[in-house]
């Protein structure tokens, strides 16, 4: 990969340093509420401490919080390969034309309230998630019934990947009395090993743990919202945080040899893009796609604010995505002096003010992007940097994680940066298909059209999952589609960096960020 000139190194790195400290008008939430709810917090009470807000109860809005805290169980589990793994269903089996799939529901569970988990119960909960957006609308699902203690659900055609849609946040199971008379969300009574005590919502939620637990388990725990990295870090550092998630290059280097915490990292199925709307006139050209990826320095990007040069994503699909990833495929680089040529040959003309124009037009494009992932404003002022050495004008606009999906269906989007998770589902092709459909996706394609890679997708989707050889080729080809199009630019890969509070032990990363894993921690 080609190096910054030194001209460019330097205008960058200027880029990154204008960007930091960010400005207070960035951060969301009441950092000051925040802290002053971990200062009067118990000492044996685990605290963790995340950018994340809750945004309401329904399982499609914040569910995946009450999952990560254990509160909530679905279906079906994974490991750390992907593997399914028991939930509420003990096991599942498929009839052999893969049109109707059949799981043991567990017996002599208990939700919080003390009310039984019946398969009944289980099935009202599917069925309300099914007829509300979300993964299950994926699977093409005609019934769901239950017959004795199994659930039955019959597919329109085979979807090989439905029992991992049943490991999502939004497909989890609640207690009836969580919902009131009609089907809103009031309460969070899951069956998890641990319970809610109370929620201030948006910034923070308490549990305690439903049974005692062996030894010097941790019995309680607190999630807080705290938007801003150096504000996690602090807390920290002063030993009132025990875990704390989604830390920036400087919170990492400042907590290297800090006497209350360590750090563990683990790279994630996870990929930061640049969604684009290929619809919109200026990005309709593949020549311009290519030419900003052209132009993007993700070596530099990476070594610069993530201190780790090998993040720099050289396809959509990380390595830790073993069977999405090729190695064969010829790697997205930089070359500032072919996306010149690129733009040239689509018709935009350097301007004597250093951009480009055509047809009494300006080449300039707005970039969204938000401040839950702390990287993020800075990788767009790099981005913003980056394109002007090319002649591409771009508008960092900061924003919320809600306006990009908004800007999609609305069709107003430009560009946006994102950090999209491809482990949400365990097996990609859901999440795929949540992207590159025929209609595209929020976190995904927009305005692009090509009949092959849905077509791609549909087909593996039919196939059956969990052998690494089945559907190889097609796997293959959709990457490769997906590089010569480039409906998004991916920018860099992502390692997830915690911090441990040394008053604990047992701490691991979940690599599908499922689970917390506080179930398992235990306090020196």
């Amino acid at each position: 990969m080609k190096r910054y000139s030194q001209m460019s190194r330097r205008r960058a790195l200027l880029a990154l340093l204008v960007a930091s400290p960010w400005p207070q008008a960035w951060a969301h939430g009441d950092e000051a509420a925040s802290a002053h709810a971990i200062t009067g917090s118990d000492s044996d009470v685990l605290t963790v401490v995340g950018p994340w807000e809750l945004t309401g109860l329904d399982p499609s809005r914040a569910g995946y919080m009450f999952a990560r805290m254990e509160v909530v169980q679905t279906l079906l589990e994974v490991d750390d390969a992907g593997q399914l793994q028991a939930g509420l269903a003990t096991a599942w089996q498929v009839s052999a034309d893969g049109l109707q799939w059949r799981f043991a529901l567990a017996r002599g569970r208990r939700y919080h309230d003390g009310s039984e988990v019946t398969p009944a119960s289980i099935l009202a909960c599917l069925q309300r998630a099914a007829v509300l957006p979300g993964v299950l609308q994926l699977a093409g699902i005609t019934a769901m019934t239950v017959q004795q203690s199994d659930l039955v659900v019959s597919l329109l055609q085979p979807f090989g990947p439905l029992p991992y849609l049943l490991t999502h946040y939004s497909t989890q199971i609640l207690a009836p009395a969580s919902f009131d008379a009609r089907g809103k969300v009031v309460a969070i009574l899951g069956s998890g090993p641990f319970r809610i005590k109370s929620i201030s919502l948006p910034q923070q939620f308490d549990v305690e743990r439903v049974e005692g637990g062996a030894g010097r388990a941790v019995r309680r725990a607190r999630y807080i919202s705290v938007s801003r990295a150096e504000t996690r870090t602090l807390l920290v550092q002063s030993g009132q945080a025990d875990l704390a998630f989604s830390l920036d290059p400087p919170s990492i280097r400042a907590l290297q040899n800090s006497p209350h915490a360590v750090l563990l990292s683990a790279m994630l199925p996870r990929t930061t893009i640049l969604k684009l709307n290929a619809g919109h006139p200026f990005l309709a050209d593949v020549r311009v796609r290519h030419a900003i990826s052209l132009g993007i320095e993700r070596e530099g990007i990476a070594r610069a604010l993530l201190r780790d040069a090998d993040l720099g994503a050289t396809q959509l699909l990380p390595p830790s995505l073993a069977r999405w990833h090729d190695a064969r495929l010829p790697p997205l680089h930089t070359d500032l002096r072919q996306a010149r040529r690129l733009l040239e040959e689509a018709g935009w003309r350097l301007g004597t003010d250093g951009a480009r124009w055509k047809d009494g037009q300006k080449l300039q494009l707005s970039l969204i992007t938000f401040v839950d992932r702390p990287e993020l404003p800075l990788i767009a002022t790099a981005l913003q940097e980056e394109m002007r050495q090319i002649g591409i004008a771009v508008r960092v606009q900061i924003g919320n994680s809600s306006d990009i999906p908004a800007g999609h269906r609305s069709g107003q989007l430009q560009m946006a940066l994102a950090a999209r998770n491809y482990g949400n589902l365990p097996d990609p092709v859901a999440s795929l298909l949540q992207d590159f459909g025929p209609q595209g996706g929020d976190w995904g394609a927009m305005g692009w059209h090509d009949g092959e890679v849905p077509a791609l997708l549909a087909r593996l989707a039919a196939l059956p999952s969990g052998d690494a050889n089945t559907g190889r080729a097609e796997r293959e080809r959709i990457v490769a589609v997906l590089q010569a199009q480039l409906p998004v630019i991916p920018v860099l890969w992502y390692r997830q960096t915690c911090a441990v509070s040394r008053r604990l032990r047992g701490a691991s990363i979940d690599p599908f960020e499922r689970s917390y894993r506080i179930a398992s921690l235990q306090w020196t």
